[in-house]
């Protein structure tokens, strides 16, 4: 069984935002998947399903971003997961031009705080996980303004394009096909 994450803050003001990302892969994957991501346990709406024959657990956290970690390691610890096998992350991150995705096996929390709650509460920081971009903030942006703010009409649609690569990705990254996951979409990154 794959657990996989996607993290953003709840409730409607923060929908559709740059920091909301990860929500939003999840709703795609729910919706692609017939997936019904509607049971409230383990501080998370979480949804149970069949991805390309591997069992998975879709889970939106409900702490908000920063606390993300406590919902995470709840999942884990419950599903009895290897954190390292069997959990995916999917979050935004403003290195990178929205339209483009980064795959990761393991890594730092590069700064972001949901990340670091994770890492923090699971013990680890090997864990499967796909970036997806965001954009830079503009200077003399505050940082939580900008992930807080909506896309522009144009990054939308390329972030829209995002998320499918993400789907994609995620597929593979369950195929244990990880190496080949970031070899296709790492490289389409300009």
């Amino acid at each position: 069984m794959f657990l996989i994450v996607g993290l953003g803050n709840p409730t409607k003001q923060y929908e559709k935002t740059r920091h909301n990302i990860g929500f939003d892969v999840m709703d795609a994957l729910a919706d692609k998947y017939n997936i019904s991501i509607s049971e409230n346990k383990h501080k998370a709406l979480c949804g149970k399903g069949v991805i390309e024959g591997m069992k998975v657990v879709l889970a939106k956290p409900q702490t908000y971003m920063n606390l993300s970690g406590e919902s995470v390691a709840e999942l884990v610890n419950y599903y009895k997961l290897d954190p390292e096998s069997e959990l995916i992350v999917v979050f935004d991150d403003i290195s990178l031009e929205p339209g483009n995705i980064r795959i990761r096996k393991k890594g730092s929390a590069g700064g972001h705080n949901g990340i670091k709650n994770i890492i923090a509460m699971t013990g680890t920081q090997n864990f499967m996980r796909i970036k997806v971009g965001v954009g830079e903030k503009p200077k003399g942006w505050d940082l939580a303004d900008y992930v807080l703010g909506h896309f522009s009409t144009e990054d939308r649609a390329k972030v829209e394009e995002a998320i499918g690569h993400a789907m994609d990705a995620t597929v593979l990254m369950m195929q244990g096909e990880v190496d080949k996951a970031m070899n296709d979409y790492n490289s389409k990154n300009k």
